[in-house]
């Protein structure tokens, strides 16, 4: 279950104890220097530090093996464009309902294009000033504007640019939209571990913890307490996207309605792909259930592997944007998602209290991911959309998937920046 009873904090003994146990004492070295509001933090980190986790690195790290892989083929374009009006009823139906939540996932930093700030507050414009937040909610309110309904908005932050995404949303009038809709959680975290397994800690009174993967959203909104919201509303199904794609296309009427005429649990927007060796997740069966490969787990011959047509089998990238039956996320929560092992570069505190930002790979973090999510469900739409129009991602300062080549595909579909 989600509750859990109210209990007095750990005590400095049942921290020392919990950490001998499992040799992780030196969480608790610079304990003496701490103010009492750091202790009172340290405490509170060190009693909910998962002890099983670095169990999962004792031996080397060994991701589970894959089950068999099948092709996953789509409703495709000339298909939807056959059903369009009545997957667009059924879908402006279900939102006028209040059927229908949108989640944000916005918790990354604009660093690797130049910003000092959440991703979100990236000013996309060149003749205005234009932000990726703004361009997102602009989206979104096209279809408020066609249902005439508010479609519920859950923004997921991260600890270090909440405050900043919250105070920018309010500067900014919410760019327009309903504030009464808006809601901000903040994404739960998971510690970070040497390969020896030591939890390090990312400053004196601080365990070193990161965000816990894209496929955490559903138990951070849970944990913030905002799923008793989601039912007031009435909202039945969440579309889950990315905060940097600026054609995302958000509670879309066409794929809602889709979705539930097709009598899924799930949807997926897909782009074919652009040549057999793009760099992009693939929606595919695993063991007869919906399943994502990512590229870099792909043979060649599942790469290229074609019908009798000559068409690609493994032809549909995920662009991170699903639909999701709300009930069907709380029960899968309940069954607990597997944890995934990343190799990454963490800055960490030493035993001299010195900070070190490591050049290189040092230890583990722990990660769920959006594609154990559609495995842990019996079906999944997977729901083609035109690349060009709704998939232009800026991951990058240059070249593919940036900010220039995002400009392009804005100038094309005719968008004023």
């Amino acid at each position: 279950m989600f509750c859990a009873e109210k209990r007095e904090n750990m005590t400095l003994e049942q921290a020392k104890t919990k950490l001998s146990d499992a040799g992780q004492e030196h969480l608790l070295r610079y304990y003496d220097e701490l103010n009492e509001e750091q202790k009172e933090n340290l405490l509170r980190q060190i009693e909910h530090l998962d002890m099983e986790l670095p169990k999962m690195v004792e031996n080397g790290v060994k991701e589970a093996e894959r089950g068999v892989l099948a092709p996953l083929g789509a409703i495709t374009l000339d298909e939807i464009d056959k059903k369009r009006e009545c997957y667009e009823n059924s879908g402006i139906q279900a939102i006028q309902e209040c059927k229908v939540g949108a989640v944000l996932l916005a918790g990354g930093q604009g660093t690797r294009l130049g910003l000092d700030g959440p991703k979100g507050m990236l000013n996309i414009g060149v003749h205005k000033e234009l932000f990726l937040f703004e361009r997102l909610v602009g989206n979104l309110m096209e279809v408020v504007e066609k249902t005439g309904a508010w479609i519920p908005l859950f923004i997921m932050t991260s600890e270090k640019n909440n405050d900043d995404t919250v105070s920018f949303f309010k500067e900014k009038n919410y760019f327009g939209y309903d504030p009464r809709y808006v809601f901000f959680f903040v994404q739960q975290m998971a510690p970070s571990v040497s390969y020896e397994g030591k939890f390090y800690m990312e400053e004196k009174g601080k365990v070193s913890t990161s965000p816990n993967g894209n496929g955490g959203w559903f138990v951070s909104l849970v944990k913030a307490g905002l799923l008793d919201q989601v039912r007031e509303f009435g909202v039945e199904w969440l579309n889950v996207f990315a905060v940097d794609n600026v054609l995302q296309k958000i509670a879309d009427p066409v794929f809602v309605g889709a979705v539930l005429e097709n009598k899924c649990v799930c949807g997926a927007k897909v782009v074919a792909k652009a040549d057999p060796n793009e760099r992009v997740g693939v929606l595919c069966l695993e063991d007869g259930k919906p399943s994502i490969v990512e590229y870099y787990e792909m043979t060649d011959e599942i790469i290229h592997s074609r019908d009798g047509e000559g068409k690609l089998l493994y032809n549909y990238g995920v662009i991170l944007n699903y639909l999701f039956q709300v009930d069907t996320l709380v029960e899968i929560v309940e069954q607990h998602l597997p944890l995934h092992v990343v190799e990454k570069k963490i800055p960490y505190i030493n035993e001299v209290g010195e900070y070190v930002k490591p050049e290189q790979p040092n230890g583990y973090k722990f990660e769920t991911l959006v594609l154990d999510m559609i495995h842990l469900m019996d079906n999944c739409l997977s729901f083609e959309v035109e690349r060009d129009k709704e998939f232009a991602p800026i991951k990058n300062a240059t070249g593919v998937d940036s900010l220039e080549s995002a400009r392009n595909l804005m100038k094309k579909n005719g968008i004023s920046f």
